[in-house]
């Protein structure tokens, strides 16, 4: 790959892997620790992840487990989960806070998939934003330094490039709803 795209690549990659970090927040009736990734704890007056303050463990296919280091963290760490979008209540035994993830209804996966799909086609937009980016910058470059044939080239090579990645999040959407509407 010409140096020149390279850096195109690498944004394009970065819309992607924002892509698959969203979709990992996404909630599929199964527990997955990495709903909370967004939560942020008060530590000390310090805004902190829920990983950093507590063990977070998966004891059952529907149930998260939190253990804060520390057992005043306890009403922080729930007051956060409460206050965050997760629709889930945390309940505790003074040391151990469980989520538990109800079943789905069709309803609420149907609404999942919508979502799932919005979601993927914002990082289609940006990965297309990219490349108008980039083609422009090889237009510049074409008044000045290089052939109009080397151009035409260089933005071949930029479509093959967002091609691929239009491919790579169309099959994250494809996959990440499957996983949602199975039930």
């Amino acid at each position: 790959m010409d140096e020149r795209l390279a850096q195109y690549d690498e944004k394009m990659q970065k819309s992607y892997d924002n892509l698959l970090s969203e979709f990992g927040t996404i909630r599929a009736g199964r527990a997955n620790p990495h709903v909370l990734d967004k939560i942020r704890v008060d530590y000390y007056g310090t805004p902190s992840s829920l990983q950093q303050v507590a063990n977070v463990t998966v004891p059952e296919p529907r149930m998260i487990q939190i253990q804060p280091w520390e057992a005043s963290l306890v009403k922080e760490i729930e007051k956060a989960i409460m206050c965050s979008d997760l629709g889930i209540n945390p309940t505790n035994d003074g040391k151990v806070i469980r989520l538990v993830f109800p079943e789905l209804t069709e309803e609420r996966r149907k609404d999942l998939v919508k979502d799932i799909k919005k979601k993927g086609e914002q990082a289609k937009v940006a990965v297309r934003n990219i490349r108008r980016d980039g083609n422009d910058a090889l237009k510049k470059l074409g008044k000045t330094e290089i052939s109009e044939d080397e151009i035409k080239d260089l933005e071949n090579q930029l479509q093959k490039i967002t091609d691929k990645y239009m491919a790579e999040i169309d099959k994250a959407v494809d996959e990440k709803s499957k996983e949602i509407l199975t039930v």
